[in-house]
């Protein structure tokens, strides 16, 4: 666990940021990127890892992760070749009092896994009421603010919190969904869910949200990022918006590329998700937002446990395990589009930390010695026992994927190796 010169050879070193997809030897030292190709002077390395026939990549960066416990969860996360995750503010307790922040951020770092960023709560309690104290918490570690599935639904709330955030630049998360509008729905309102009984959730749940939020951020003047989109409609009002100079970003759920409503089967608990599995044309939609660099992509790792998921469809718990998947099921993606690995690897890597707006997600010579070594061609099957985290619900359970993560290093530490 010991920072160590080392030496990476012979692999396929592919660095989104920089451009760069070569035959490359990367170097490591003090816990940063020291140099590529050519051994700095004076270089010695303390170990030599041979790489042939693997990738070399940043370590991927996850703009949505719940923790749950979380040293089972963060073990998974380096598994899956994940060194930076943001965590949403619905903790318990949620994440609205400095000593709680400070508490997870010291958490983390003596676990010495992932690095954790915490996203603070926008209000107190996540009620909705009355807003959370940002700059204490900025200054605990928080590095934006959101409701995480929580509404403001004052909208003149909401708008002064976008005021206050854009005086301090912090950036603001939102997950757009209209609650009344949504109601207690619990799948996308389309064949499906008629099919089967279920309430369904509309398209202008989602695109009302959007549409609220980005008049309100665009008065305001602050940095807007949405959350999970699940619709093609909302991909289109997001594209509007960026053709007319907003500078709003999104992202996309791994399991939203692969997955709609027609996965939800006969009842199928474990494809429940918040926001729902929408029609193939919105997934579809959604694939295509993601290929032209539109969204990032996140885990949305919500890990479940099996009482939440061994229930009828309305009322088992919505999410899935997805922090060691986001490799394998990006790959698959890039695949079936037929895209290039770097430009597939971005979306996990290079876009989310410019999100964020943290130090991580490039190879650049100075930067943290984040990185994943993986075997793009190995098979292997999603099993429960195969997932490390505690959450062993997946709607891919008994896929076989391709992309095998085979070692991890943050800051220059090895932290995962198989």
């Amino acid at each position: 666990m010991t920072r160590q010169h080392l030496h990476i050879h012979n692999a396929r070193l592919i660095d989104p940021g920089q451009g760069l997809d070569a035959c490359l030897d990367l170097f490591l030292a003090d816990g940063q990127v020291a140099a590529i190709g050519q051994p700095p002077a004076g270089f010695s390395a303390e170990r030599r890892i041979d790489a042939t026939g693997l990738i070399v990549c940043p370590g991927l960066v996850d703009l949505s992760a719940r923790l749950g416990g979380i040293e089972p969860e963060l073990r998974a996360a380096v598994a899956g070749g994940v060194t930076s995750l943001a965590c949403p503010p619905d903790t318990k307790p949620p994440l609205d009092e400095p000593g709680l922040v400070e508490r997870l951020v010291r958490r983390s770092e003596t676990l010495g896994l992932a690095r954790v960023y915490p996203i603070g709560a926008l209000t107190q309690e996540l009620a909705g009421q009355k807003l959370a104290e940002m700059n204490t918490l900025s200054r605990a570690g928080c590095i934006a603010f959101s409701q995480a599935k929580h509404p403001i639904v004052n909208t003149q709330l909401l708008l002064r919190a976008m005021q206050y955030a854009a005086t301090f630049d912090y950036a603001v998360r939102l997950r757009p969904q209209d609650d009344f509008l949504a109601g207690d729905g619990v799948a996308h309102d389309g064949e499906v869910a008629s099919r089967l009984g279920l309430t369904g959730i509309p398209v202008s749940a989602e695109t009302v949200a959007i549409a609220t939020a980005l008049q309100l951020a665009c008065e305001a003047g602050v940095r807007l990022h949405l959350s999970r989109l699940s619709s093609g409609a909302g991909v289109a009002l997001i594209r509007a918006a960026r053709r007319g100079g907003m500078q709003v970003t999104c992202d996309i759920a791994i399991h939203h590329l692969h997955l709609s409503e027609m996965d939800i089967g006969y009842f199928d608990s474990y494809a429940r998700f918040d926001p729902p599995l929408r029609s193939t044309s919105d997934r579809d939609a959604l694939r295509a937002a993601a290929r032209e660099g539109l969204a990032a992509v996140c885990s949305d790792h919500t890990p479940v446990d099996a009482d939440g998921k061994q229930l009828p469809f309305a009322e088992a718990l919505p999410g899935a395990s997805a922090l060691e998947l986001l490799l394998p099921l990006t790959l698959r993606w890039a695949a079936e589009e037929e895209l290039p690995l770097a430009v597939a690897l971005a979306r996990i890597t290079s876009d989310p930390a410019a999100i964020l707006g943290i130090e991580a997600g490039s190879l650049s010579v100075g930067s943290p010695a984040d990185v994943c070594v993986f075997d793009p061609g190995e098979r292997w099957r999603i099993t429960p026992e195969a997932l490390r985290s505690q959450g062993k619900n997946s709607p891919f359970l008994d896929h076989e994927v391709s992309g095998r993560v085979r070692m991890t290093l943050v800051g220059g530490r090895i932290v995962f190796e198989a």
